[in-house]
């Protein structure tokens, strides 16, 4: 599975960013998340989603600010993320991996975008 991410950029504090995430295709039931990392920091979850019954799962700080959509005819991950805060910043990574349930943890993910970097100045 390859994965493919786009958007990003700079913005203001309190602005919007729009991510996307192409895979290239799914032989089974996944989940798809967002993840972002700072430098010296591990990866944390942002969101994810299961191609079965579209549950999302939000990190308790980003809930209610970033909302994760999945078409799952295109094989596209969304995020929008509003009232974004200069702690936002950071490289956004696309993830995915088969199977059921979306851990928080990045280990069980095998699939793996390149990254985007997100930046909030304030």
């Amino acid at each position: 599975v390859q994965l493919v991410e786009y958007g990003g950029g700079s913005v203001q504090a309190g602005g919007s960013l729009r991510l996307s995430c192409v895979a290239s295709k799914f032989d089974g039931p996944y989940c798809m998340g967002w993840f972002r990392q700072t430098p010296g920091k591990e990866r944390e979850r942002v969101a994810s989603i299961y191609s079965g019954d579209g549950s999302p799962w939000y990190d308790d700080s980003m809930r209610g600010r970033f909302t994760i959509s999945h078409d799952k005819t295109k094989n596209t991950l969304h995020l929008q993320m509003n009232s974004l805060k200069p702690e936002d910043t950071a490289r956004y990574y696309c993830a995915a991996r088969y199977g059921g349930g979306c851990p928080s943890q990045s280990g069980p993910y095998n699939y793996w975008g390149q990254g985007t970097q997100v930046t909030v100045s304030s």
